[in-house]
């Protein structure tokens, strides 16, 4: 049911909601230089590597996250507009819309045993962590919202973190970690 309701919402974001507002952001990206989107290697379900996409918010180039964040990139941070291009990676499978974040594929070797539990859902565009905190949580408090919700989800929470959703979008929240222009990598557990 889960991924029927994936597809299902999806489609009706991407076409209704979501397709004119990607072609403003794709013009506006494409005004400011290309490219337009960015890939990433992050871990998906199991653990497997997923090529996540988004609309590029930085230069690129070398330097500090904060030196290379675009102005049009901090809006779209700020609205989570940058995570839409994800909807292509909910239609293909890889992710859901409600899981824990998919993080970097380097972040695998440094999960304590039960971090890597998160693994065992697809990853989603948003999740119990981010109605919860999104990236002014610790990387430990992050973790313990993950596996709650892998132990805990149903349709109804589902629905329930999607709704929260839409609120922490319009209250752009805790959009960076507190003194970052992003947020500070996780190294590992402090045990």
């Amino acid at each position: 049911m889960k991924r029927f309701f994936d597809i299902f919402a999806t489609i009706i974001l991407a076409c209704a909601l979501c397709l004119p507002l990607l072609l403003l952001c794709g013009i506006q990206l494409a005004i400011l230089g290309r490219p337009i989107f960015f890939r990433q290697q992050r871990a998906g379900r199991k653990g497997q590597p997923l090529s996540i996409l988004k609309f590029r918010t930085m230069r690129t180039g070398v330097g500090s996250d904060a030196a290379r964040l675009i102005p049009w990139g901090k809006f779209l941070r700020s609205t989570s507009i940058d995570e839409l291009p994800e909807l292509w990676n909910v239609l293909r499978g890889e992710m859901s819309l409600v899981g824990p974040r998919p993080l970097p594929i380097t972040y695998l070797e440094r999960y304590s045993a039960a971090q890597v539990q998160r693994h065992d859902v697809r990853p989603g565009i948003t999740g119990w962590a981010q109605i919860n905190g999104r990236n002014g949580l610790t990387w430990k408090r992050q973790f313990e919202l993950d596996l709650w919700y892998v132990n805990h989800r149903t349709f109804w929470l589902d629905l329930k973190i999607l709704i929260l959703t839409v609120v922490i979008v319009f209250r752009r929240e805790n959009i960076s970690e507190q003194g970052q222009a992003t947020r500070s990598e996780f190294f590992g557990n402090e045990e």
